[in-house]
């Protein structure tokens, strides 16, 4: 199908790339399309990846994804258009992560809010599931942790269909499955738990590390 990846940072191009590797259509959503770096990236993807404004990328995707940084989640979802996000899946991989004090980060909303409940009320007709958000984009796709044979993603959104989608998508990107902590205001406990990621990454010098939920 068709993607609209909206954010052309690491995590934006990480996921464009893991979709494009899927057989999927992607278009990389963008303040800056005419960016010949982009454009340079763009050719090196194994697979189909064009590079347009916001407002074309969520008008011609089958899918969306926001992948900004938290602060710009809103006014991206606005460049994209109400309507052309209307009725689609709407993956939230945004952070309300706050460096203002530097690090490690706080949060901007939280506990009582949530940006995935904030995105969806600036988009109510989209489909918003908030997934991705809480590990490094280095482990999106094909994600491998040493002696953890089963990996699962932390979701939450107000539409079953929807999460199972994306569910759907993350099997094809190498995740056992996914965990369904329920519906959008879910999204304040997942947000929560990533100034405890960063603060672990730093004490394990790295990012790649993700959250595991042990089984007996």
């Amino acid at each position: 199908m068709k993607v609209a990846v909206l954010g052309s940072g690491d995590v934006g191009k990480r996921l464009a790339e893991g979709f494009a590797s899927r057989g999927h259509e992607v278009i990389l959503g963008t303040r800056t399309p005419g960016n010949p770096e982009l454009k340079k990236w763009a050719a090196t993807v194994k697979g189909k990846v064009f590079v347009g404004t916001f407002a074309d990328a969520a008008r011609q995707g089958e899918l969306v994804v926001l992948a900004v940084r938290g602060d710009a989640a809103l006014p991206a979802v606005e460049a994209a258009g109400k309507a052309n996000l209307s009725g689609k899946v709407l993956i939230d991989v945004t952070n309300p992560l706050d460096f203002s004090k530097g690090m490690p980060p706080s949060l901007f909303v939280g506990t009582t809010e949530s940006l995935g409940e904030r995105i969806q009320k600036a988009a109510p007709s989209a489909k918003v599931v908030k997934a991705f958000n809480t590990v490094g984009n280095v482990q999106f796709v094909d994600p491998h942790v040493k002696g953890q044979p089963r990996l699962e993603m932390l979701i939450a959104g107000n539409d079953a269909a929807a999460k199972q989608t994306v569910t759907g998508i993350l099997k094809s990107f190498g995740w056992a499955g996914s965990i369904d902590v329920g519906g959008i205001d879910g999204a304040r406990w997942l947000e929560a738990t990533v100034p405890l990621w960063v603060r672990v990454g730093g004490a394990l010098n790295t990012y790649s590390h993700v959250w595991v939920v042990g089984r007996d």
